[in-house]
Formats: C-alpha cells, sequence, structure tokens
C-alpha cells in the first residue's frame, strides 16, 4: 500500500488578488476591500476549502512596483486595514480555519506584536499565528527614529550588504524571540479565578523575561495571559540563506519559492542545515512553497487571462515565486510532485480574487482529496493541531 502523506494548504491574501490589475476584473469588489465583510467572505471561502490556514498581508508604507520607495502609480490599489485588526474582526465569524496575520518587526515593539497575536489565539479559540515580517528600507523615512538605508535592492548581494542584511535579520531573530518569552511568561495555571478565597492569580507563576540583547531589553511578563496553543504559530517568508537562518531560528514554518522540483529539494535541505545548525534539529519546521495561481478550465484559459490582466496593468506580472496558469488538476500534479521533493505544503497566492480563490477551494482541493492528499473534514479544533504540531511546554514552569 503507498503511503500517502497528508499535504497542508494555505492561500495569501492581498487586497483584490496578487495581480495588481486584479481589482479592474468583473468579480472584483474593490468598494469593498476595506470592509471587514470583505475579509469576513474570503476566509468564510478558505473555511469552506477546509485549507489550513490564511494569511494577510500588510506592511507599514503604501504599496509600490518599487523596492526603494513608493511609486506614483494611480492604477493599481494603494492602502490597506491593519492585518491583525483584521483577522481579529474575522476570527468570531469563523470556526475552524487559522488565522495568520501579518505584523512587521522594523517599526514595533516586540510587547505590542506578542499581546496582539496572544489576544487574537483567545478570540479564535486557539487558531492564530503570526507572519513576522521585516520591514523596507525607505519605510524608515515614516517613522524618523531611524537613518535611511542607502542600499538598493542589488546592493543586498555585495559584502556590505550582506552584512547589512544579517544585521537586520539578527535583530527579526531578537524580536521573535522576545515574543516567544512572553507568551510563556504566564504559567498555564496562574490564573486561580477563587472569588472565595479572593485569588485570582498566583502571582509566582508570572516570570520576568529579563530579556536583554543588542535591540531589545525587556523584562515582562506580559499583561495577557499564556495563549490557548501556548505559542501560537510563527511563520516566515524567506528567499535566502540569511533569511533561511533566521526561519530555521524563530519559526514553525518558513514559505520558500523554488521554480521547481528540484530547486525546492535544494531549498529544503539548506532550510534543514540551518534547522539543525540552530539546535532544532528534534523539532518540526514545516516548508511550505509559494506559488501565484491564475487557474481556469484550461490551461489556455488561465494563459488567456493573465494576459488580459497584464495587458491591464500594461506590463507583464513579475513576482519573487513562481507563477503557475494552468488547470487545477495541473496544480495538483505540481503540488504532489513538489511535495516529494521535500515540501509539507503550499501558501498559494490567488492572482484574482474572489475567481482564483474559488478555483482552490471548489476545484482544486476535491482534486488533492480524491487523490487521497488532503483531508475531508477538519479533524483538529486548533492552528497547531491541523499541523500537527503539539502544544509546548511552559519553558519557565518546566525550569521551576
Amino acid at each position: 500500500m503507498t503511503d500517502i502523506r497528508p499535504l497542508h494548504l494555505a492561500v495569501a491574501l492581498d487586497g483584490a488578488g496578487w495581480h495588481p490589475a486584479a481589482w479592474r476584473e468583473p468579480d472584483a469588489s474593490p468598494d469593498r476591500l476595506f470592509t471587514a465583510a470583505y475579509w469576513a467572505d474570503l476566509a468564510a471561502e478558505a473555511e469552506h476549502g477546509l485549507l489550513d490556514f490564511i494569511t494577510i498581508e500588510d506592511s507599514l508604507g503604501l504599496q509600490s512596483a518599487r523596492y526603494d520607495g513608493p511609486d506614483p502609480r494611480t492604477d493599481q490599489v494603494r492602502g490597506r486595514l491593519d492585518a491583525v485588526l483584521i483577522a481579529s474582526r474575522i476570527a468570531p465569524l469563523t470556526s475552524n480555519i487559522g488565522l495568520v496575520p501579518t505584523a512587521t518587526v522594523t517599526h514595533t515593539e516586540p510587547f505590542h506584536v506578542s499581546k496582539a497575536i496572544a489576544t487574537l489565539d483567545y478570540i479564535s479559540y486557539g487558531r492564530a499565528g503570526w507572519r513576522a515580517q521585516l520591514s523596507r528600507p525607505w519605510e524608515n523615512s515614516l517613522f524618523g527614529r531611524r537613518e535611511d538605508s542607502a542600499f538598493l535592492l542589488a546592493d543586498y548581494q555585495t559584502p556590505e550588504g550582506q552584512r547589512e542584511l544579517a544585521d537586520r535579520f539578527d535583530e527579526a531573530a531578537d524580536f521573535a524571540e522576545v515574543v516567544r518569552e512572553l507568551w510563556d511568561s504566564w504559567e498555564d495555571d496562574a490564573e486561580i479565578r477563587d472569588a472565595a478565597t479572593g485569588r485570582f492569580i498566583d502571582r509566582d507563576k508570572l516570570h520576568y523575561i529579563d530579556f536583554k540583547g543588542r535591540w531589545f531589553a525587556v523584562r515582562g511578563p506580559s499583561i495577557t495571559p499564556r495563549p490557548p496553543q501556548g505559542q501560537p504559530l510563527v511563520t516566515a517568508l524567506a528567499h535566502a540563506t540569511i533569511p533561511y537562518r533566521f526561519a530555521a531560528r524563530t519559526s514553525d514554518i518558513v514559505y520558500v519559492t523554488p521554480r521547481d522540483a528540484g530547486h525546492a529539494r535544494a531549498i529544503v535541505a539548506e532550510v534543514r542545515a540551518e534547522q539543525e545548525a540552530a539546535g532544532r534539529a528534534g523539532q518540526t519546521l514545516h516548508v511550505f512553497g509559494d506559488l501565484v495561481v491564475f487557474l481556469g478550465q484550461s490551461a489556455e484559459e488561465a494563459a488567456a487571462r493573465k494576459a488580459r490582466l497584464d495587458q491591464a496593468a500594461g506590463s507583464q506580472y513579475a513576482s519573487d515565486a513562481l507563477i503557475f496558469a494552468g488547470t487545477p488538476a495541473q496544480l495538483a500534479d505540481l503540488l504532489l510532485d513538489w511535495q516529494d521533493a521535500g515540501l509539507s505544503g503550499f501558501r498559494l497566492r490567488p492572482a484574482a480574487i474572489p475567481g482564483d480563490l474559488r478555483q482552490v477551494t471548489r476545484e482544486l482541493v476535491p482534486q488533492l482529496q480524491r487523490r487521497g492528499s488532503f483531508r475531508t473534514c477538519y479533524t483538529a479544533t486548533t492552528l497547531r493541531g491541523h499541523l500537527g504540531l503539539p502544544r509546548p511546554a511552559n519553558r519557565y514552569a518546566t525550569a521551576r
């Protein structure tokens, strides 16, 4: 009998879709982009497809076609709602799907992010995660607390650029560590809630984390009790060695961008080597492949739709991830091929919403189910449960 491994599947939601002209599609809803109902509908559709989780894109600066600053375009979606607040709003309207908003690490404080994601975990009854993201250098000018970086994207390939990049990711790693320690700063049974004795908490089970590093000095404890999952999921997108190292040190899921099965195999090997070097070889670290998807009833239909969107945008769409245009059956073939290369799941980026999202939930998912590679119902109640991750012990309770 063939051993069929379950495939994990998520979708990355960004405005009207990942193609910059998606908002102009006939079935798009640009007038609803800044409403809670819009995001609730997308989450409900993803949950209908039994997906593991959704991620919600965010940034501190306006969307831009340029890496080094805002662009002057007025024909593309600009502006967005706060991802963590979106997730908190739609959490009570969903029952099973995981909610993983993006929150940047460069211009925020780990105490705030820790509290926000812990709160989301309570609101969702254990379905919260966090996508940790670094800000783009030009966003420094929006805050005035850091000097603007003179580095362009190509400059990061130089030795000096690599040192600056490593420095930024080291800061992000410390940020994530503070977040995790704050989640553990309350033991699970710290709340007594005994009205008869007048004791609400056991103060001995709240812990100072006393984190001292180059960028942060955080005493703690958090003001939010330990989240239902103990540790909500930490996830990160990575494209090269330095970000792989960051993800291997800090994350439960790393999203990667392979071009083919061979490339996927090489990326997985590098991530596993970094995971071992970080002392986490015995822990589960999921490696998800990212793809932008244009789906249709035929490969020709999908390609024609992409060409139409490219024409509306005035240029051919390019992405950091592989762009797939084809049928759901062809995409299922690709996903299973890449799974054999070592990936445990995929985060699909719908090119246009709602069309490509519905193709994922109503066409791709049944394809995978017929092949025995995807769930036919939810069997867990938490995001960690969906991904086969145990609830971790509290580091301070274990030490005590």
